[in-house]
C-alpha cells in the first residue's frame, strides 16, 4: 500500500521555525522527485520546494527562498522541509508529493498555522 505521511505541523509564531517530515512507504522512494506544496484558505495550491530523487537541485518558490530548505534521506524513505523565519503568509496546509516518471503520490497534508 502506497503511503506518504506528513508530520510536524502545528502552531508557530512569526519568526519561528518548524521542520515537516514526509514518510514514504509502498513504493521505491529513491526513484521519485519530491515536491512540497501548500494551500492556504481560499487560495490555489502552490509549489513551495522541489528536490530531485538524489536530493540535489533544490528549487524554491520566491516567497520562501532563503527561509525554507528541502532535503531527503533516501535510506529512511523520508523527505523534510525545514522552515525558518515564519510569517503569517506561511499559514497553510502543507502537502508532500512524490513525482515519478509515470505517476505521482500525495500525502494527506499537515496544517501549519502562524499566529502571533
Amino acid at each position: 500500500q502506497v503511503q506518504l505521511v506528513e508530520s510536524g505541523g502545528g502552531l508557530a509564531q512569526p519568526g519561528g521555525s518548524l521542520t515537516l517530515s514526509c514518510q514514504a512507504s509502498g513504493f521505491i522512494f529513491n526513484l521519485y522527485a519530491i515536491n512540497w506544496f501548500r494551500q492556504a484558505p481560499g487560495k490555489e495550491r502552490e509549489l513551495v520546494a522541489f528536490t530531485d530523487r538524489f536530493g540535489r537541485s533544490p528549487k524554491y518558490a520566491a516567497s520562501v527562498e532563503g527561509r525554507f530548505t528541502i532535503s531527503r534521506d533516501n535510506a529512511k524513505n523520508t523527505a523534510f522541509l525545514q522552515m525558518n523565519n515564519w510569517n503569517l503568509e506561511d499559514t497553510a496546509m502543507y502537502y508532500c508529493n512524490a513525482q515519478g516518471p509515470w505517476n505521482s503520490y500525495w500525502g494527506q497534508g499537515t496544517q501549519v498555522t502562524v499566529s502571533s
